[in-house]
C-alpha cells in the first residue's frame, strides 16, 4: 500500500475537514439538546454540502456521484465522523450503494434523485424478533395476482421520518434443505404514503441524539412486481452488495470521532496542572495517550487496507468485518480513556467528549454487532479447515 496522498485527495479531505468545522461543528450543542435537527437547518447544511461537492461523494460518477475510490472515501468518512451523526449523515448524503441494483425506471424514479439529493432513503431490514438474523425475518411478501402483498414490522429504522421512500426487505418464500427450510428474500422499492404502510415515531435513544429511528408496519401492503429491487428471491444478493459498504462506513466515522477525542485529551494532558505540573507529564495520564494512539493507528491501518482491497476487488466479508470489529471497539477505548483523562469535566455538556462516550456504544451493535463480526472472522478461519 502506498499512504502518500495525491493532491486530488488532499483537497477532498482538506475541503471535508472545513465543511464539518464551519458549518456542522458549530450546530452540535443545539442538536444535543434539542434532540433534533431543525429542518429548515437540515435544509440549509444540505444546500451547502451540494454546492461544495460532497454530497453523494460515494456514489459512480456515471450516476452523478463523485466516484471517489474506496480510500478515499474512507478517509472522506473519517473527516466527516468528527461531528456528531445527524449533522453529517442527515446534511452530506450517501445513498446506500444498494441502489445501483435499480434497472430501467428505477433508475430514474428513485436512484438518479437520490443522488441529485432530491429523495432521500431508508433501509428496513431489523425486525422486533430478528436483529442479526436476516433468515429469521417474518415480515412477508406474497404474490398476489402479479403484485406482492406485504405485512410485518420493521423497527430501528434510521431516519425513516426524513425518508422519501423505503428499501424493503421481506421474506417471499422458502427453500427445503438439509438443515430445514430457508427463506428466501427479496427487495422492494416502496414510497412514503404508499398505502399500507404506517411510519411511527420509533425509541428514544442515548447514542446519536437527533439521528432518528422509526417502525414501520405494514399491513395488506401491496406493490406492483415493478417494485422489485434486483430479482425476485434475490435480496441477499442485493444486501451483500452493500453490507460490506455500510461497515466500512461505520468503521471510518469511528476513526474520526476518535481522533477528535485524542486531540482534546492531548491539548488538556498539556493544559491541566496539578502538583506544579502538566498532568500529561504523569506516567498514568502519559501512557493512556499512548496507547489511545497505538490503538487508533491499528485500526486505521486496517480499515484503509480493507478500503485498499475492495479497490483491488479482492476483499472479503472477513476483511470488512475486521475493520468495523476494530475501529469500533478502539473508539468505545479511546473515547472512555479521553474521558478519564479529563476527569469530572469530561462528562460535563461543554465539551463534545460526553457525546461521543454516548455516541460510541451503538457502533458495537448496528450494522453486525461485535460477536456477529468475530462469528464472521472465525468462520473464516476455521472452514478452509473443515471446521
Amino acid at each position: 500500500m502506498d499512504f502518500s496522498l495525491n493532491d486530488e485527495q488532499q483537497l477532498i479531505l482538506d475541503t471535508t475537514r472545513a465543511f464539518v468545522t464551519n458549518e456542522l461543528v458549530p450546530h452540535e450543542r443545539e442538536v444535543e439538546q434539542s434532540g433534533a435537527l431543525r429542518p429548515e437547518l437540515q435544509a440549509e447544511l444540505k444546500a451547502k454540502a451540494i454546492e461544495a461537492g460532497l454530497y453523494a461523494a460515494n456514489m459512480p460518477a456515471e450516476v452523478g456521484g463523485a466516484g471517489l475510490d474506496t480510500v478515499t472515501w474512507v478517509l472522506y468518512e473519517k473527516e466527516l465522523g468528527r461531528t456528531s451523526y445527524a449533522l453529517h449523515y442527515l446534511t452530506v448524503g450517501r445513498p446506500s450503494n444498494i441502489l445501483l441494483a435499480c434497472e430501467g425506471e428505477q433508475r430514474e424514479r428513485y436512484l438518479l434523485p437520490t443522488v441529485r439529493g432530491e429523495l432521500t432513503e431508508c433501509l428496513a431490514m431489523t425486525e422486533p424478533g430478528a436483529g442479526s438474523d436476516l433468515r429469521g425475518m417474518k415480515t412477508s411478501a406474497v404474490e398476489q395476482g402479479g403484485d406482492f402483498v406485504i405485512n410485518g414490522t420493521k423497527h430501528f429504522i434510521s431516519h425513516a421520518d426524513h425518508a422519501d421512500y423505503v428499501i424493503l426487505f421481506a421474506a417471499s418464500g422458502e427453500d427445503s434443505g438439509g438443515r430445514g427450510a430457508r427463506k428466501r428474500i427479496t427487495a422492494f422499492l416502496i414510497d412514503r404514503g404508499h398505502p399500507g404502510l404506517l411510519i411511527r415515531p420509533g425509541y428514544k435513544n442515548v447514542s446519536h441524539r437527533g439521528y432518528t429511528n422509526s417502525i414501520l408496519e405494514f399491513n395488506d401492503c401491496r406493490v406492483p412486481r415493478s417494485a422489485v429491487l434486483g430479482e425476485v428471491h434475490k435480496g441477499f444478493d442485493v444486501a451483500n452488495t452493500w453490507l460490506g459498504a455500510t461497515r466500512l462506513q461505520v468503521a471510518a466515522t469511528c476513526l474520526g470521532r476518535a481522533e477528535r477525542a485524542l486531540d482534546l485529551a492531548k491539548q488538556w494532558a498539556v493544559d491541566r496542572v496539578q502538583f506544579g505540573q502538566s498532568i500529561g507529564k504523569f506516567q498514568g495520564v502519559s501512557f493512556k495517550l499512548a496507547d489511545m494512539a497505538v490503538e487508533l493507528r491499528a485500526a486505521e491501518l486496517l480499515v484503509l487496507e480493507a478500503a485498499w482491497k475492495r479497490d483491488r476487488k479482492i476483499d472479503t466479508d472477513m476483511d470488512m468485518a475486521i475493520a468495523k470489529l476494530k475501529a469500533t471497539e478502539m473508539l468505545a477505548m479511546v473515547a472512555d480513556e479521553a474521558l478519564q483523562i479529563h476527569g469530572g469535566m469530561g462528562l460535563m455538556e461543554d465539551l463534545p467528549l460526553e457525546r461521543i462516550w454516548r455516541d460510541a456504544r451503538i457502533e458495537r451493535i448496528w450494522d453486525g454487532t461485535s460477536e456477529v463480526q468475530r462469528h464472521i472472522i472465525s468462520r473464516a478461519l476455521l472452514r478452509p479447515l473443515g471446521g
